[in-house]
């Protein structure tokens, strides 16, 4: 039996078994394994928010197909990390004047203690920077506004890179 083809932790067994009714020594200790899981939160929860205080607006679209947190960066610093879930989008409010860099990983079960999802993941960041600005007009206050959107779409504008996940800001 090659073990790469087995269905199940019980079919190897049984494959040891025969082996050793045989005379062979098939000796195998296999690892414990957990029942998938589905761990996820409310859309818009904040994983970390250490940095926010102004008037900047940042909606994001996740079209994925899996749930997303999206983490912005100022420099070496996390300003905060908010979860998406799959097919949601959510306005984050009071982004502080600034250029951030804008990461986002996708995947399924979100592992709170370890702030990462379990299973298919993906570590992107958009290549371009997005800058925050709040400035004095007459009459008012202006502020930047954008929307990022997680998904390729018709007309984007947005590029992506992979990202080492060892590199992904935590």
């Amino acid at each position: 039996m090659t073990l790469g083809t087995a269905e199940s932790p019980k079919s190897v067994r049984e494959a040891g078994r025969a082996l050793t009714s045989l005379g062979y020594d098939a000796t195998l200790r296999l690892p414990r394994t957990e029942k998938a899981q589905h761990r996820r939160l409310a859309n818009g929860a904040f994983i970390r928010d250490s940095s926010r205080g102004g008037l900047g607006r940042l909606t994001v679209r996740n079209g994925t197909s899996g749930d997303a947190v999206v983490t912005l960066t100022r420099g070496t610093r996390t300003a905060f990390s908010v979860y998406i879930r799959k097919g949601s989008d959510t306005t984050i409010r009071s982004v502080n004047s600034g250029s951030y860099t804008v990461y986002f990983t996708t995947g399924e079960d979100w592992n709170s203690r370890k702030s990462s999802f379990t299973r298919e993941c993906s570590f992107e960041k958009f290549d371009d920077k997005a800058n925050f600005r709040t400035v004095q007009v007459s009459g008012g206050t202006q502020y930047t506004v954008l929307t990022f959107t997680l998904n390729k779409v018709i007309g984007g504008n947005a590029t992506t890179s992979e990202v080492p996940p060892g590199e992904f800001p935590s």
